[in-house]
Protein backbone atom coordinates (compact mmCIF):
# COMPACT_ATOMS: atom_id res chain seq x y z
CA UNK A 1 0.00 0.00 0.00
CA UNK A 2 1.05 3.59 -0.67
CA UNK A 3 -0.15 6.10 1.90
CA UNK A 4 0.16 9.89 1.97
CA UNK A 5 -0.64 11.69 5.19
CA UNK A 6 -1.17 15.46 5.01
CA UNK A 7 1.40 15.81 2.20
CA UNK A 8 1.87 19.22 0.60
CA UNK A 9 4.36 20.77 -1.82
CA UNK A 10 5.19 24.27 -3.04
CA UNK A 11 7.56 25.60 -5.69
CA UNK A 12 8.70 29.24 -5.46
CA UNK A 13 5.97 29.93 -2.88
CA UNK A 14 3.30 28.57 -5.25
CA UNK A 15 1.25 25.80 -3.65
CA UNK A 16 1.31 22.95 -6.17
CA UNK A 17 -0.17 20.34 -3.84
CA UNK A 18 -2.29 21.23 -0.84
CA UNK A 19 -2.46 19.03 2.25
CA UNK A 20 -3.36 15.63 0.82
CA UNK A 21 -4.38 12.35 2.39
CA UNK A 22 -4.41 9.41 0.00
CA UNK A 23 -4.32 5.61 0.13
CA UNK A 24 -3.42 3.50 -2.90
CA UNK A 25 -4.20 -0.17 -2.45
CA UNK A 26 -1.92 -3.00 -3.58
CA UNK A 27 -2.45 -4.99 -6.77
CA UNK A 28 -4.84 -2.42 -8.20
CA UNK A 29 -4.62 0.25 -10.88
CA UNK A 30 -5.15 3.81 -9.68
CA UNK A 31 -5.42 6.64 -12.20
CA UNK A 32 -4.65 10.23 -11.22
CA UNK A 33 -6.40 12.61 -13.58
CA UNK A 34 -6.90 16.34 -13.95
CA UNK A 35 -6.13 19.36 -16.14
CA UNK A 36 -2.58 20.44 -16.95
CA UNK A 37 -0.75 21.96 -13.99
CA UNK A 38 -3.09 20.53 -11.36
CA UNK A 39 -0.34 18.66 -9.47
CA UNK A 40 -0.67 15.14 -10.96
CA UNK A 41 2.98 14.64 -11.89
CA UNK A 42 4.12 16.31 -8.67
CA UNK A 43 2.16 13.71 -6.73
CA UNK A 44 3.85 10.90 -8.65
CA UNK A 45 7.34 12.37 -8.10
CA UNK A 46 6.62 12.66 -4.39
CA UNK A 47 5.63 8.98 -4.20
CA UNK A 48 8.86 7.82 -5.81
CA UNK A 49 10.93 10.25 -3.78
CA UNK A 50 12.31 12.41 -6.57
CA UNK A 51 11.14 15.44 -4.59
CA UNK A 52 10.44 15.80 -0.87
CA UNK A 53 7.18 17.06 0.60
CA UNK A 54 7.20 20.34 2.47
CA UNK A 55 4.91 18.79 5.03
CA UNK A 56 3.45 15.36 5.70
CA UNK A 57 4.65 11.79 5.44
CA UNK A 58 4.67 9.15 2.69
CA UNK A 59 4.61 5.41 3.42
CA UNK A 60 5.23 2.49 1.09
CA UNK A 61 4.10 -0.87 2.48
CA UNK A 62 4.05 0.66 5.93
CA UNK A 63 7.59 2.03 5.67
CA UNK A 64 8.06 5.79 6.07
CA UNK A 65 10.17 7.17 3.21
CA UNK A 66 13.24 9.03 4.50
CA UNK A 67 16.84 9.70 3.49
CA UNK A 68 18.02 6.41 4.98
CA UNK A 69 15.75 4.10 3.00
CA UNK A 70 14.92 6.20 -0.07
CA UNK A 71 17.03 4.26 -2.57
CA UNK A 72 16.04 0.81 -1.34
CA UNK A 73 12.35 1.77 -1.55
CA UNK A 74 12.83 3.39 -4.95
CA UNK A 75 14.28 0.13 -6.29
CA UNK A 76 10.91 -1.47 -5.48
CA UNK A 77 9.24 0.93 -7.91
CA UNK A 78 9.32 1.10 -11.68
CA UNK A 79 8.89 4.59 -13.16
CA UNK A 80 7.88 5.46 -16.73
CA UNK A 81 8.21 9.19 -17.34
CA UNK A 82 6.59 11.33 -20.03
CA UNK A 83 7.88 10.56 -23.54
CA UNK A 84 9.74 7.51 -22.22
CA UNK A 85 12.89 9.34 -21.13
CA UNK A 86 15.28 6.99 -22.93
CA UNK A 87 18.96 7.89 -23.14
CA UNK A 88 19.64 8.64 -26.83
CA UNK A 89 23.28 7.43 -26.71
CA UNK A 90 22.24 3.99 -25.42
CA UNK A 91 20.55 1.33 -27.52
CA UNK A 92 17.32 -0.35 -26.41
CA UNK A 93 19.12 -3.20 -24.62
CA UNK A 94 21.38 -0.78 -22.75
CA UNK A 95 18.44 1.42 -21.75
CA UNK A 96 16.49 -1.56 -20.41
CA UNK A 97 19.40 -3.01 -18.43
CA UNK A 98 20.84 0.30 -17.18
CA UNK A 99 19.85 0.06 -13.50
CA UNK A 100 20.41 -3.69 -13.33
CA UNK A 101 23.94 -3.21 -14.69
CA UNK A 102 24.59 -0.35 -12.25
CA UNK A 103 23.56 -2.63 -9.36
CA UNK A 104 25.93 -5.34 -10.70
CA UNK A 105 23.13 -7.80 -11.40
CA UNK A 106 24.50 -10.88 -13.16
CA UNK A 107 24.65 -10.95 -16.97
CA UNK A 108 22.70 -14.22 -17.11
CA UNK A 109 19.82 -12.72 -15.15
CA UNK A 110 19.83 -9.58 -17.30
CA UNK A 111 19.65 -11.53 -20.55
CA UNK A 112 16.94 -13.83 -19.23
CA UNK A 113 14.93 -10.88 -17.94
CA UNK A 114 15.26 -8.94 -21.21
CA UNK A 115 13.96 -11.94 -23.13
CA UNK A 116 10.97 -12.23 -20.74
CA UNK A 117 10.21 -8.51 -21.04
CA UNK A 118 10.40 -8.53 -24.83
CA UNK A 119 7.77 -11.27 -24.86
CA UNK A 120 5.65 -9.47 -22.27
CA UNK A 121 5.69 -6.10 -24.02
CA UNK A 122 5.72 -7.48 -27.59
CA UNK A 123 8.96 -5.68 -28.36
CA UNK A 124 10.92 -7.31 -31.22
CA UNK A 125 14.07 -8.92 -29.87
CA UNK A 126 15.97 -8.07 -33.05
CA UNK A 127 15.42 -4.34 -32.35
CA UNK A 128 17.31 -4.37 -29.04
CA UNK A 129 20.50 -3.08 -30.68
CA UNK A 130 18.74 -0.08 -32.19
CA UNK A 131 18.92 3.40 -30.68
CA UNK A 132 15.82 5.36 -29.61
CA UNK A 133 15.90 7.47 -32.77
CA UNK A 134 15.78 4.28 -34.86
CA UNK A 135 12.56 2.87 -33.36
CA UNK A 136 8.96 4.10 -33.36
CA UNK A 137 7.27 6.08 -30.60
CA UNK A 138 5.28 3.05 -29.52
CA UNK A 139 8.44 0.93 -29.37
CA UNK A 140 10.21 3.60 -27.31
CA UNK A 141 7.41 3.42 -24.77
CA UNK A 142 7.72 -0.37 -24.68
CA UNK A 143 11.46 -0.03 -24.01
CA UNK A 144 10.72 2.48 -21.24
CA UNK A 145 8.22 0.04 -19.73
CA UNK A 146 10.74 -2.81 -19.91
CA UNK A 147 13.30 -0.63 -18.14
CA UNK A 148 10.77 0.12 -15.39
CA UNK A 149 9.99 -3.60 -14.99
CA UNK A 150 13.59 -4.83 -15.19
CA UNK A 151 14.02 -5.38 -11.44
CA UNK A 152 10.50 -6.82 -11.09
CA UNK A 153 9.28 -3.98 -8.84
CA UNK A 154 6.22 -4.23 -6.61
CA UNK A 155 4.93 -0.85 -7.79
CA UNK A 156 4.72 0.64 -11.27
CA UNK A 157 4.33 4.40 -11.75
CA UNK A 158 3.54 5.86 -15.18
CA UNK A 159 3.41 9.57 -15.96
CA UNK A 160 1.27 10.14 -19.08
CA UNK A 161 2.89 7.17 -20.85
CA UNK A 162 0.69 7.45 -23.96
CA UNK A 163 0.37 11.20 -24.30
CA UNK A 164 2.74 11.71 -27.25
CA UNK A 165 1.54 8.81 -29.40
CA UNK A 166 -0.72 8.96 -32.43
CA UNK A 167 -4.25 7.57 -31.89
CA UNK A 168 -3.76 4.17 -33.55
CA UNK A 169 -0.52 3.36 -31.73
CA UNK A 170 -2.03 4.70 -28.51
CA UNK A 171 -5.05 2.41 -28.86
CA UNK A 172 -2.82 -0.62 -29.46
CA UNK A 173 -0.53 0.18 -26.53
CA UNK A 174 -3.50 0.82 -24.22
CA UNK A 175 -4.76 -2.70 -24.79
CA UNK A 176 -1.29 -4.20 -24.37
CA UNK A 177 -0.70 -2.27 -21.15
CA UNK A 178 -3.97 -3.42 -19.65
CA UNK A 179 -3.09 -7.03 -20.44
CA UNK A 180 0.32 -6.52 -18.83
CA UNK A 181 -1.16 -4.97 -15.68
CA UNK A 182 -3.63 -7.84 -15.33
CA UNK A 183 -0.95 -10.47 -15.94
CA UNK A 184 1.55 -9.03 -13.45
CA UNK A 185 -0.86 -8.12 -10.66
CA UNK A 186 1.28 -5.19 -9.49
CA UNK A 187 0.28 -1.94 -7.82
CA UNK A 188 -0.04 0.51 -10.72
CA UNK A 189 -0.42 4.31 -10.58
CA UNK A 190 -0.99 6.16 -13.85
CA UNK A 191 -1.11 9.91 -14.42
CA UNK A 192 -3.17 11.13 -17.37
CA UNK A 193 -5.40 14.01 -18.44
CA UNK A 194 -7.60 11.73 -20.57
CA UNK A 195 -10.89 10.66 -18.96
CA UNK A 196 -11.33 7.80 -21.43
CA UNK A 197 -7.92 6.43 -20.49
CA UNK A 198 -8.80 6.77 -16.80
CA UNK A 199 -11.97 4.78 -17.28
CA UNK A 200 -10.19 2.13 -19.33
CA UNK A 201 -7.40 1.46 -16.84
CA UNK A 202 -8.59 2.57 -13.46
CA UNK A 203 -9.95 0.44 -10.65
CA UNK A 204 -9.91 3.77 -8.84
CA UNK A 205 -9.84 7.27 -10.34
CA UNK A 206 -8.59 10.34 -8.48
CA UNK A 207 -9.54 13.72 -9.94
CA UNK A 208 -7.31 16.66 -8.96
CA UNK A 209 -7.83 20.37 -9.46
CA UNK A 210 -5.40 23.10 -8.38
CA UNK A 211 -3.49 20.75 -6.10
CA UNK A 212 -6.53 19.34 -4.31
CA UNK A 213 -8.32 16.02 -4.66
CA UNK A 214 -11.85 16.87 -5.81
CA UNK A 215 -13.24 13.34 -5.99
CA UNK A 216 -12.06 9.74 -5.98
CA UNK A 217 -13.79 6.47 -6.74
CA UNK A 218 -14.66 4.44 -9.81
CA UNK A 219 -15.22 6.19 -13.12
CA UNK A 220 -18.93 5.39 -12.69
CA UNK A 221 -18.91 7.26 -9.35
CA UNK A 222 -17.52 10.37 -11.03
CA UNK A 223 -19.99 10.21 -13.90
CA UNK A 224 -23.14 9.36 -11.92
CA UNK A 225 -22.43 11.06 -8.60
CA UNK A 226 -20.14 14.06 -9.23
CA UNK A 227 -19.06 15.85 -6.06
CA UNK A 228 -19.36 19.29 -7.70
CA UNK A 229 -19.83 20.97 -11.07
CA UNK A 230 -16.12 20.80 -11.93
CA UNK A 231 -16.29 16.99 -12.08
CA UNK A 232 -19.17 17.12 -14.54
CA UNK A 233 -17.55 19.87 -16.62
CA UNK A 234 -14.23 17.99 -16.79
CA UNK A 235 -15.90 14.79 -17.96
CA UNK A 236 -18.20 16.45 -20.49
CA UNK A 237 -15.35 18.52 -21.93
CA UNK A 238 -13.70 15.28 -23.06
CA UNK A 239 -16.72 13.53 -24.50
CA UNK A 240 -16.11 11.65 -27.73
CA UNK A 241 -17.15 13.90 -30.66
CA UNK A 242 -18.69 10.85 -32.35
CA UNK A 243 -21.10 10.50 -29.41
CA UNK A 244 -22.29 14.05 -29.99
CA UNK A 245 -22.73 13.39 -33.70
CA UNK A 246 -24.73 10.24 -33.00
CA UNK A 247 -26.91 11.99 -30.44
CA UNK A 248 -27.62 14.90 -32.77
CA UNK A 249 -28.44 12.49 -35.57
CA UNK A 250 -30.84 10.56 -33.35
CA UNK A 251 -32.58 13.74 -32.21
CA UNK A 252 -33.40 14.84 -35.77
Amino acid sequence: MIKLENVSKSFDKIKVLHSTHLEIFPKSTTVIIGPSGCGKSTLLRLIIGLIKPDEGEIYVNGEFINDNNLYSIRHKMGYVIQDGGLFPHLNARENVSLLASYLSTGDDYIEKRIKELCELTKFPHDALNRYPVQISGGQRQRVSLMRALMLDPEILLLDEPLGALDPLIRFELQNDLKEIFEALGKTVVIVTHDIGEAGFFGDKVILIRDGRIIQQGTIADLVRNPSDSFVTDFIQAQRNPLESINESTISK
